[in-house]
């Protein structure tokens, strides 16, 4: 399991990512990983998640950008001290390879800005051995 975190503007996003064997076909160079996303407003502003952006890079240096409204279907909003949590997967083409991403929030004021969500890894378990 392969983890990573990030606070922007007291909005804090944690994820754990792992490979899912019985989603994944090694023979036919298809790999899944799943991750969960735990965020948390730890802010004193309700905020709603708007938007995700993310950028896959597998083993080759190959980049994909992945853009849509919401997480899982959902746009949710976050008031002070609230959390949210989904968990969504990645099939890769490789091995390993990363991810990491951007949501864009908004506050009940109308305040647009972007989190962060810090890189993290797709890895096999065994493709280093």
């Amino acid at each position: 399991m392969t983890t990573s975190t990030a606070t922007t503007r007291d909005i804090r996003v944690d994820v754990q990512a792992q490979f899912v064997p019985e989603h994944s076909a090694p023979e036919r160079h298809q790999w899944f990983f799943a991750y969960q996303i735990t965020i948390q407003n730890l802010g004193t502003r309700t905020v709603q998640l708007i938007s995700r952006e993310w950028t896959i890079t597998n083993a080759e240096g190959k980049v994909e950008r992945v853009h849509g409204p919401g997480v899982v279907g959902q746009q949710p909003r976050l008031g002070p001290r609230e959390g949210f949590r989904y968990t969504s997967g990645c099939p890769l083409d490789s091995a390993f390879g990363t991810m990491q991403g951007k949501y864009q929030m908004v506050t009940e004021d109308g305040d647009s800005f972007e989190v962060d969500i810090a890189e993290f890894a797709l890895v096999h378990p065994d493709a280093f051995n």
